[in-house]
């Protein structure tokens, strides 16, 4: 099984998983790049994967289906033009052509719709805005709180699950780790390693569960390193683990 990340607009990825005949997409905003990836390897489109409503994941879902007459997954609690398939927590997307099996994992907190698709059999995740490398999505609609469990929930997931997300923000997310985590030496490694494949035009995705566990610092806001950080920028303690998460998340909103 081949997993590919199709360029879009200025720094999305659509996911493309294929087996050389059939693919599934995720969160295709823009129809170019798949249309032109299926022709070059003579790909057939099996299946649309979505995240959330937003236009940059979405943008592209009408061109694909004129294209192709394929089932369409995507949150129940959202409205999304083509989605024929509606998913939430605990549902499963088969695809068939495939082989392939998708648990649906409710991620509210980026939109209050938000779902992430685990494969298993794959070892990745799909999370669209929900979990960055090194960061998480602005909490547009849903509450901090949301945001933190949904973040918990991801982290939960085995160690070598591949975090397939939906922006190339890596590099600017360890930017602002660095400075809430100074002493994290797995930090400092990884940005360079980042900033390597950036400068040879290479994706730094996918990241892995285990890799975010050790440099997240949203996934790690309870730890005393980063509480004391917050203390010292915002001039005070945070009131408990929310209060922290929401500390952090709006320090790297001005950031």
């Amino acid at each position: 099984m081949h997993i590919v990340a199709l360029q879009a607009f200025r720094d999305n990825y659509i996911w493309m998983i294929h087996d050389s005949r059939s693919a599934v997409v995720v969160d295709p905003g823009d129809a170019g790049p798949v249309l032109a990836a299926c022709a070059r390897d003579g790909l057939r489109l099996a299946g649309i994967l979505v995240t959330h409503h937003h236009p940059d994941h979405t943008g592209g879902i009408a061109a694909l289906l004129q294209r192709w007459s394929v089932p369409v997954w995507g949150p129940a609690g959202e409205d999304i033009g083509g989605v024929s398939r509606r998913v939430a927590g605990g549902d499963v997307a088969e695809l068939d052509a495939l082989g392939l099996r998708f648990e649906v994992l409710e991620v509210p907190g980026h939109t209050l719709g938000h779902v992430a698709y685990h494969c298993a059999s794959l070892r990745l995740v799909l999370c669209g805005d929900t979990l960055f490398s090194a960061g998480c999505g602005r909490l547009f609609e849903g509450t901090p709180q949301q945001m933190l469990e949904s973040l918990e929930r991801l982290a939960s997931l085995p160690p070598d699950t591949q975090v397939l997300c939906a922006h190339e923000y890596t590099v600017s997310n360890l930017q602002f780790a660095r400075r809430v985590e100074p002493g994290n030496p797995e930090i400092e490694e990884y940005e360079h390693w980042c900033l390597r494949r950036r400068s040879e035009q290479l994706p730094t995705l996918p990241s892995s569960i285990g890799r975010e566990r050790q440099v997240n610092p949203f996934l790690r806001s309870d730890q005393a390193s980063i509480r004391a950080q917050l203390r010292e920028h915002f001039g005070r303690e945070a009131t408990d683990r929310v209060d922290a998460f929401a500390m952090l998340r709006q320090w790297k909103n001005d950031f």
